[in-house]
């Protein structure tokens, strides 16, 4: 049986990160490209810049596809019409689209709505597994995450420009998810296993106005 081609949701995260490594180690996948939505030049809640996207998608060695948003929360009908139309027209030769949710809140039966009727199969590697097992996964198959967004609403603004490690892990308070998959807050990778190479940032000031804290950081020449 030919394995399945599949694209990746990709937020520059560790979730997508962790999601890809994943299904590249399994036979029954086969994956053919990234794809991210942006807005202007950069991943919204992350707030990366695209250029780092595509550095990212250049260490993995796959194509990425990038989808232009109107606005950071357009309409259902409009995101789901540039997702769908943004894969359509990518070249790429698609079965499934893979994307790194973790809970079962409804978000794996929205995926399904539109990407399903799409032709596709949705993929959900990660869903309904326990956080805490998986933050410790992240860490120790070798996914290296600097905490770049902070919702100050959720998590206090001192944890934004930590690095996602075994500490930051426990540290965090009881009612925080140690994944951040209620938006408490957003990480950027810069090295993994499905990286050749990694992401040579230098880190500049923490931007800590309004309730969403950034560690701002630009790309190290080479």
């Amino acid at each position: 049986m030919k394995p399945i081609k599949v694209v990746v949701s990709w937020s520059s995260g560790k979730d997508s990160t962790l999601t890809l490594i994943k299904l590249l180690n399994d036979p029954d996948y086969k994956v053919v490209g990234l794809y991210t939505t942006y807005l202007i030049d950069e991943v919204p809640f992350q707030a990366t810049p695209l250029e780092v996207v595509k550095k990212q998608a250049a260490l993995t060695g796959l194509p990425l596809v990038t989808i232009e948003l109107p606005e950071v929360f357009p309409p259902n009908e409009i995101y789901q019409s540039l997702v769908v139309n943004g894969l359509h027209n990518s070249g790429l030769e698609i079965d499934a689209v893979a994307f790194g949710d973790m809970f079962c809140n409804g978000i794996a039966d929205y995926r399904r709505s539109y990407i399903e009727p799409a032709g596709w199969e949705c993929i959900f590697p990660l869903l309904g597994q326990d956080s805490q097992r998986l933050a410790q996964e992240i860490v120790e198959c070798g996914i290296e995450t600097l905490v770049v967004t902070v919702d100050t609403s959720q998590l206090d603004g001192k944890f934004c420009g930590e690095w996602y490690d075994h500490q930051f892990i426990s540290s965090l308070p009881m009612h925080t998810d140690p994944c951040g998959e209620d938006g408490e807050f957003h990480t950027l990778v810069v090295k993994a296993p499905c990286f050749n190479g990694e992401l040579k940032i230098e880190l500049d000031k923490c931007d800590r106005e309004g309730r969403f804290h950034y560690q701002r950081y630009h790309l190290v020449k080479e």
